[in-house]
């Protein structure tokens, strides 16, 4: 007998964007179908960069009412909704759950030089011992103590501080939680206790009450509020605590069997790493600022923050509507001669006031050919991604011991043909691409296992191989 459908919405927030997807599951794979898509740009007040909290989660309130309607056409009803973002941020809430002001932005310069002022109260060293993450000055550690030193109020008036994905929840159900694969991003977990470290939250005059319960992946919140019920039309829905963090849920939506290989979220960042049975915090691990963020079912991702599509998002931001569209741009870097390679990693690209400038700034200072053409900027952004994806590899697979032998590259920088060729022939290795949509994936296969329709981590994969394709690059 076939097994009649159910419908899961997963809400997935980038940076300055996000999207409600739904989710229809037959038993054997999952079909997805795109309801609503927003942005929620930065925004800058005072001289600070903010996050227009109050409009992302009315945005999160229309598209559940869009799955709402569209499910009732399908003759069914919503099992479940499940929420990721990216890490690291945090929202404020007074006591009686309203939002205490705008959450702050990771981009913020206001953080620059974070980690060494932080390093006054304790030495680095000792912070990644006790956490394994890389350094990073956006950290939430490093964001907290900043606004500790810059305006303490915000901190003690808040009843409760929660990551974006839990904040959300909780303005749905009215419970507060702390998912462990967000919370992971924030410098403040113990890797041995795997909750937060009760001296990092002293050190910045916080205690462990600020914060919700440490909930894993798969976990069910609660279920809608009867205000958000009565706004999206919607019944007593089971809200998911799905991997929160991105990255998370797309590492677990990745169409693989077997572990030897590595993975590449490759979108504004790129995430470059291995599913890890246990941490790996040593001197080496340090010197290459590697981090250990959390997995579903004891992992731990091992891997770098690469600066990665950010680099080709602020030159198109720059040309505007005068420069050709992103398949023409892709073109173009295949018949650009200009080989000069930057280091995307470097701090004059992390918030330069013009990308294109920066970039020309660099190859100038390393005596390289300056690109000019929009083809020319292309080629250089995307060959020197491929080249420092050949870097991490080859360090990953010194500090891990394991035997890479593929690339799976997920995420939209997935669909770009000529970087993953790129980075097959940098790394000399199949590079297999897809799907763009991982992120969601995992948040969907989440879901299920919460609703009891998947268990293991290999049963969700063999959902997610049912579910995509794949393409191979191999090196020319």
């Amino acid at each position: 007998m076939k097994k009649e459908k159910t419908y899961h919405l997963a809400i997935d927030l980038g940076a300055t964007s996000g999207r409600t997807i739904l989710a229809a599951f037959d038993g054997t794979k999952v079909e997805m179908e795109e309801l609503t898509r927003f942005s929620h740009p930065m925004l800058p007040v005072g001289g600070l960069l903010f996050w227009n909290f109050s409009e992302l989660y009315h945005q999160v309130l229309l598209g559940l009412r869009a799955a709402a309607e569209k499910v009732a056409e399908y003759g069914a009803g919503l099992a479940s909704v499940g929420i990721d973002s990216w890490g690291c941020d945090v929202a404020y809430f007074r006591s009686d759950g309203t939002l205490s002001g705008l959450p702050l932005c990771y981009r913020n310069s206001s953080t620059d030089g974070a980690v060494a002022r932080f390093a006054e109260k304790m030495p680095l060293d000792e912070v990644y011992s006790r956490t394994g993450i890389q350094f990073m000055d956006f950290n939430t550690l490093f964001q907290l103590d900043t606004v500790r030193r810059n305006n303490p109020a915000i901190l003690d008036s808040a009843d409760k501080i929660l990551f974006i994905p839990d904040a959300l929840a909780y303005m749905l159900t009215g419970n507060a939680v702390t998912e462990f694969t967000v919370a992971s991003t924030s410098q403040m977990l113990n890797q041995a206790t795997g909750d937060f470290d009760e001296e990092l939250l002293a050190l910045i005059g916080l205690d462990r009450d600020k914060f919700g319960p440490m909930v894993q992946p798969g976990t069910v919140i609660g279920t809608l509020s009867a205000q958000a019920r009565e706004f999206t039309g919607l019944g007593a829905i089971p809200v998911v605590a799905v991997a929160g963090h991105d990255t998370a849920s797309a590492v677990v939506g990745i169409p693989v069997e077997g572990d030897d290989y590595a993975y590449l979220s490759c979108g504004t960042w790129s995430l470059l790493g291995i599913e890890s049975p246990t941490p790996i915090v040593n001197a080496k691990s340090r010197e290459y600022n590697f981090t250990n963020e959390g997995g579903i079912d004891g992992t731990t991702r091992f891997l770098k923050n690469i600066c990665g599509l950010w680099l080709l998002e602020g030159c198109r931001r720059e040309w505007g509507s005068k420069a050709p569209g992103i398949a023409d741009l892709a073109a173009a870097s295949l018949e650009s001669t200009c080989d000069s390679i930057i280091d995307p990693d470097d701090a004059s690209f992390a918030h330069p006031d013009s990308m294109t400038a920066a970039i020309c700034a660099f190859c100038e200072r390393t005596s390289q050919p300056v690109p000019v053409s929009y083809g020319d900027f292309v080629r250089v952004i995307y060959r020197s991604l491929a080249r420092r994806y050949k870097a991490v590899v080859d360090m990953l697979a010194e500090m891990s011991g394991k035997d890479i032998s593929r690339l799976h590259v997920i995420g939209g920088g997935s669909q770009s043909a000529p970087l993953m060729q790129f980075a097959a022939d940098e790394l000399g290795i199949p590079v297999i691409a897809g799907p763009a949509e991982s992120t969601v994936m995992g948040n969907v296969l989440l879901q299920l296992r919460a609703c009891g329709e998947a268990d293991s981590l290999a049963d969700m994969r063999k959902i997610s191989i049912a579910s995509n394709e794949t393409k191979t690059y191999k090196s020319e």
